[in-house]
């Protein structure tokens, strides 16, 4: 199946819970807090955009991602 606009959105919920997954438990909260704390992101904005190709990515980077970001 090829990734467009269309059908990204079926990609998203999987990569979101990994990655608030490794969030929660690196950070002593729910994984819900993480999810909640992670659509907030930029780096979600962009995953939720075909065109940037983040959803390539595994849930390792995309969390290192966000870590960096939370930096800035």
């Amino acid at each position: 199946m090829e990734i467009n606009s269309k059908n990204l959105h079926l990609l998203l919920p999987g990569k979101v819970t990994g990655v608030a997954k490794l969030y929660a438990e690196d950070h002593s909260c729910s994984i819900l807090e993480a999810m909640r704390r992670f659509y907030s992101t930029k780096l979600y904005k962009n995953l939720a955009i075909e065109t940037t190709k983040l959803w390539h990515l595994g849930i390792v980077a995309l969390y290192e991602m966000w870590i960096e970001e939370e930096k800035d």
